[in-house]
């Protein structure tokens, strides 16, 4: 980058080592052609604020160690400030590059900010699975058929099923009800897709011990998503970006305080 009749020039000085730039948001900018702000997909963390945490499963909330994800709660994101960072975005390098210099979001940022684990087994697993028959055994019941879109499940039918544990249950019931609450989570806050209306099922196998939920490298999952995501939208092609944005949006505001 370098400064240029009164303003700073986006192109890269070396093209060896940012070879992406014919493809990269930025040329557009550039050239004057491209100004769409990118439509920030939230649907599931929105529709998490009319999901409250039953009491009586918050300590299984907190044994998993899910509890500081929610306490963090819904924030309005602000897309030509999501769009402005992406634009800067370099998928060569992983890093925004700014004016002064470069950053991008670390593994302390996300065990800072929302708490997650960032050593630990990977999450990783398989897809060939029956779901029905996964859902019965850690959920206690078989969604109906129309509720399960491949290897997702409908976030609103979750909603449905698992919002209020019926009164004078047990432990195992109410852990049923914990694991709802977590893949919706999940699937709102952290791995959130463009559907916007259906959660991966793919996680509820790594949430059947919750001795050992909270071992698992969730953080470096989470940043490995976020990096996908914005490489992704740095693309001159994309429209929408999805994903744990709220972390942008969040380091953005302390970087500007």
């Amino acid at each position: 980058m370098e400064h240029r009749e009164g303003r700073f020039d986006p192109d890269p000085l070396d093209r060896s080592i940012l070879a992406l730039q014919d493809r990269h948001r930025s040329q557009l900018v550039d050239s004057g052609q491209f100004n769409q702000v990118l439509t920030c997909r939230q649907h599931l963390w929105t529709f998490m604020r009319e999901w409250e945490m039953d009491p009586r499963i918050r300590r299984y909330v907190i044994q998993s160690g899910f509890y500081g994800v929610y306490r963090v709660g819904h924030i309005s994101l602000d897309w030509p400030l999501i769009t402005s960072l992406v634009e800067r975005w370099r998928p060569e390098t992983h890093t925004f590059h700014l004016p002064i210099g470069e950053m991008t979001v670390t593994l302390q940022d996300v065990a800072m900010i929302l708490g997650l684990r960032i050593h630990g087994p990977p999450i990783t697993g398989t897809c060939d699975i029956d779901w029905s028959l996964l859902c019965s055994e850690l959920l206690g019941v078989v969604p109906p058929p129309s509720q399960i879109r491949g290897s997702s499940i409908s976030a609103r039918w979750l909603r449905e099923q698992f919002s209020y544990p019926p009164a004078g249950v047990d432990d195992v019931i109410l852990q049923r009800y914990a694991r709802a609450f977590i893949l919706a989570l999940l699937g709102g806050a952290l791995f959130a897709d463009k559907t916007g209306t259906h959660v991966q099922l793919c996680y509820l196998p790594l949430l059947r011990d919750f001795t050992e939920i909270s071992h698992y490298s969730w953080g470096s999952a989470v940043l490995a998503y976020l990096y996908r995501e914005l490489c992704r939208a740095s693309l001159d092609s994309a429209t929408e970006i999805s994903g744990p944005i709220t972390l942008l949006q969040v380091i953005r505001h302390n970087y500007l305080l």
